[in-house]
């Protein structure tokens, strides 16, 4: 009796997504390093401590994705961004943060980042993050997506507008408010000052803290700096 040989089976193996990772604390970056490495499909093809030049290390790399620290202490993280999207708009750039807020992870995405993962998130989370981002998708941290302030800029980048102040509706009284509170007064001195009563101060504070999804008045007032 004859035996016929079996088909051969053909394995796709499916390349890797190449990462440069840009970091400048040494122990998380060998750190990074190491787990991303230990996933079959994701390959970190080199490493950069900030310090060297972003763009010529892509060019050298060629990398599919680029994972940086947002907050690095020698270069500005948005310029390096926007430096990358403009030479290698086809490069992916996803943001890392311990303890961003809202304003920060969203003018990394202005600046061209197509998503962002903190630093406390579990490494399968960031992994996923990796592979969503590679594939053509912006993704954030879940507690962005489920903000009011998440929804109105979101709305605001896919119709174009530049920055956050374009797309959420302040009043000229809130932006009166929003002054005087940057110069520290308080409701009373608020309302004494613009002749109105403290409980309508009270009522524009709030409607101020709900559009910007903030939760303080000092927080109102970093929000204002930055942005306003």
């Amino acid at each position: 009796m004859k035996l016929r040989n079996k088909p051969r089976q053909n394995k796709t193996t499916l390349p890797k997504i190449r990462i440069l990772l840009i970091e400048d604390n040494r122990l998380l970056r060998e750190g990074l390093t190491s787990l991303i490495n230990g996933y079959k499909d994701v390959l970190v093809a080199d490493v950069s401590n900030g310090r060297d030049h972003a763009l010529l290390k892509t060019r050298s790399v060629k990398p599919d994705l680029v994972l940086m620290d947002f907050g690095l202490a020698s270069q500005n993280s948005l310029n390096i961004v926007q430096s990358l999207k403009k030479d290698f708009p086809a490069v992916k750039i996803i943001g890392m943060g311990l303890i961003p807020t809202q304003v920060d992870i969203m003018e990394f995405v202005q600046a061209g980042a197509d998503g962002f993962i903190l630093k406390n998130a579990a490494v399968e989370e960031m992994i996923k993050t990796i592979r969503i981002v590679a594939a053509g998708e912006k993704i954030l941290p879940p507690l962005m997506t489920e903000s009011l302030f998440f929804q109105v800029v979101e709305h605001a980048l896919l119709s174009g507008k530049k920055n956050v102040k374009s797309a959420i509706r302040i009043t000229e009284r809130e932006k009166e408010i929003v002054a005087l509170i940057v110069d520290g007064m308080s409701n009373k001195q608020i309302a004494e000052r613009l002749n109105i009563a403290t409980f309508t101060v009270k009522s524009h504070v709030h409607n101020i803290l709900e559009k910007l999804a903030l939760h303080s008045r000092l927080q109102i007032a970093n929000f204002s700096r930055d942005e306003m």
